[in-house]
């Protein structure tokens, strides 16, 4: 395949996945910022505010921000650093938890079935199968 080919695939697949990744987020009731923020606190677990910002590419003024709203709305939790009295740590609260579950179900609700309703078994074993690909392609550095 010529560098133009791959080219062409890449500008086409990137179009889908943005179409795809807006369409998907439309789903949401927490906006895309917070999820992120209890998304990265699932994976991680506890974290500075330091580190969320690093973690999600923002201003530490920025996260500070988030990290204020999502604990307004009791989502997340502020403890003592256990090594480092200057430091707070942030974690998920029981209400952040099923919150990020209950947005991650419609984003994969919405999503089988549009796959279900729109695709025939051919193109979903052939979606199946390019997930792998993806996955893939994601990974390198």
């Amino acid at each position: 395949m010529s560098t133009s080919e791959a080219a062409a695939i890449a500008a086409e697949l990137r179009t889908a996945m943005g179409k795809l990744t807006r369409r998907v987020n439309h789903e949401d009731r927490i906006p895309m910022g917070q999820v992120a923020v209890l998304g990265a606190l699932d994976r991680n677990g506890a974290m500075t505010t330091s580190d969320l910002a690093a973690d999600q590419r923002v201003r530490p003024q920025s996260m500070a921000r988030v990290v204020g709203l999502l604990m307004d709305q009791r989502l997340i939790t502020r403890r003592a650093h256990p090594t480092d009295g200057r430091k707070s740590l942030v974690e998920l609260t029981a209400a952040g938890s099923e919150a990020l579950e209950a947005e991650r179900g419609r984003r994969v609700g919405w999503l089988a079935r549009a796959i279900d309703d729109e695709l025939t078994r051919e193109e979903r074993a052939l979606l199946a199968r390019s997930a792998t690909l993806l996955e893939r392609l994601a990974a390198r550095s």
